[in-house]
């Protein structure tokens, strides 16, 4: 699995290596923080759409759901603020833990943040397994909030330092994988606990999120801290062994070296949190908003959570709306595969862009057959086979689209983007920010889907249209860079170059007649910087 014996980055810098078993192993275990992400997303939606949980923990919604009142809105019979609290509350309680993670996996390292993940999403399946009384779900929930968002915080920051740069891509989408993974298996499991006699079966499906948190807890006791944390704590003999294991060669001076001058320029940082709002950071701020807010209203998280409802409203029975969420899960775990074979041949900005396209499409369609179907009213019969299976074929098209660009990128982009000198602090504003549009989509949908019926795919697709032209006129292409290095790309950006400090001096000292001059110059100071 070994490859060539040195690369050369975009950026013009050399750093020897290999592609090792050992950084593959060390990715591949670190990435696997993303099957409890996964998991308790696809697990979700499928109890809140078995009988036997509705019945004993929300009755009111199980009485309008099993109703055969032909007149009933279809739209309207998830409609239940408790019943999407159930859901949501995960999401407050990860956005709240990602910021404190921000400081343990600045100071302890990013290993011991994804420990920390693991067991209180152990702690939280548990007592959603157990439960009695709705507040004892709610609880669970919130433990199982404050792991997924210490995961979230470190993994991809974890996987972004560890990657040699000219494979940070495919192996940073493995935790987008893994999260697919996670996914599919609750969707599977969610089938087949439903058919088990008694009623019980949703007891299984929430505990047993035990296993991924066990997964991540003696995985992340085999890992060891990044070289970038290492040095972060001046732990440098430490980091330098290390750099030789994990890409396979003894001269790693030069990468060092450079991890060396960030750490240094980090120290210059008192408080990083405060630190965000110079102008420097600025580009990188906006894109740890930006990316997590749009990736949240591509609508995804409304296939995700809750497709077994949305196909149970869209007229599929019970076993055909879990076989359907199985369907688009398996859907979304292959055309990950797609992404992180892609991602570091054609770039982030060309994914972004033909998934935002693939999406949209999709979601014209989709919103088209079902206004055709069910109308302003919400009221019709049973859904044909063939029809039905258009339904499925437009929103796993849709998937696709979201598996192989927002969804992997959302999370790679953001961790490699980031100075190390604030890059905890901004992957926790990425989760945050993730986080607080997860839970306000999960709340608000059942709610949407009522008022605004078939009208709430074309707001979602309207999104979709706005963040892809964001994307083209902001984004930087960052394939093939040194995460070291990141700020070059910065500054050679026709737009965000203004607001980084080599950039602010050439402005403010010399006059050029168009960008394509002005760009010029910005390249020779950097080719001046690299042969220093």
């Amino acid at each position: 699995m070994a490859g060539g014996v040195m690369v050369v980055s975009e950026t013009g810098k050399n750093y020897p290596g290999k592609f090792t078993w050992k950084v593959f192993y060390t990715c591949f275990i670190a990435a696997s923080g993303g099957l409890i992400f996964g998991y308790d997303l696809g697990i979700s939606g499928g109890v809140t759409s078995m009988d036997s949980f509705l019945s004993k923990f929300f009755p009111a919604v199980y009485e309008k759901e099993t109703s055969t009142d032909p007149s009933n809105n279809q739209y309207c019979k998830f409609d239940s603020q408790i019943l999407t609290l159930f859901t949501s509350s995960l999401y407050l309680a990860a956005l709240v833990s990602s910021l404190v993670a921000a400081t343990v996996s600045r100071k302890c390292g990013r290993r011991i943040t994804m420990l920390m993940g693991g067991i209180l999403f152990l702690a939280g399946a548990l007592l959603n397994g157990f439960a009695q009384t709705v507040s004892m779900l709610i609880a669970g929930r919130l433990l199982l909030g404050f792991g997924i968002g210490c995961a979230n915080q470190s993994v991809p920051i974890y996987l972004s330092e560890m990657a040699p740069y000219k494979y940070r891509g495919s192996l940073n989408n493995l935790f987008q994988l893994m999260i697919t993974i996670g996914i599919l298996i609750a969707n599977v499991l969610n089938y087949a606990f439903s058919l088990i006699p008694g009623g019980w079966g949703w007891r299984l499906s929430l505990g047993g999120a035990m296993v991924p948190a066990m997964i991540i807890i003696f995985g992340s006791m085999t890992l060891t801290d990044t070289p970038s944390s290492l040095i972060e704590r001046d732990r440098h003999d430490e980091a330098k062994e290390l750099l030789k294991k994990v890409r396979g060669v003894d001269d790693v001076d030069a990468e060092l070296a450079d991890l060396v001058a960030a750490r240094d320029a980090s120290k210059q940082v008192k408080n990083q949190w405060s630190a965000l709002f110079k102008r420097k950071y600025r580009p990188q701020l906006a894109m740890a908003i930006a990316i997590p807010f749009f990736q949240q209203l591509t609508g995804i998280n409304v296939i995700t959570f809750y497709a077994p409802v949305l196909f149970k409203t869209l007229g599929f029975g019970n076993s055909a709306s879990l076989i359907s969420a199985m369907i688009t899960g398996t859907v979304n775990c292959l055309s990950t595969v797609v992404s992180i074979f892609l991602v570091d041949k054609f770039g982030r900005r060309v994914l972004f862009l033909e998934g935002g396209t693939q999406m949209f499409i999709s979601q014209v369609v989709v919103t088209a057959m079902i206004a055709y179907k069910f109308g302003i009213d919400g009221v019709a019969g049973e859904l044909s086979k063939e029809y039905a299976g258009a339904v499925v074929l437009f929103i796993c098209i849709y998937t696709a689209g979201f598996a192989w660009s927002w969804g992997p990128l959302g999370w790679l982009v953001p961790s490699e983007i980031f100075s190390l000198e604030v890059r905890s602090a901004l992957q926790s504003v990425n989760v945050s920010v993730n986080m607080i549009f997860t839970f306000v989509v999960a709340q608000v949908f059942t709610a949407m889907l009522c008022h605004m019926k078939f009208g709430m795919f074309i707001f979602f697709a309207f999104f979709v249209v706005v963040m892809s032209i964001f994307i083209y006129k902001y984004l930087p292409e960052t394939k093939g860079v040194p995460i070291e290095e990141m700020t070059l790309v910065w500054q050679k950006h026709p737009y965000w170059g203004k607001y980084i400090e080599n950039g602010e001096d050439v402005e403010q000292n010399e006059t050029f007649e168009n960008d394509d001059d002005r760009n010029g110059r910005l390249n020779s100071m950097v080719e001046s910087d690299l042969e220093v």
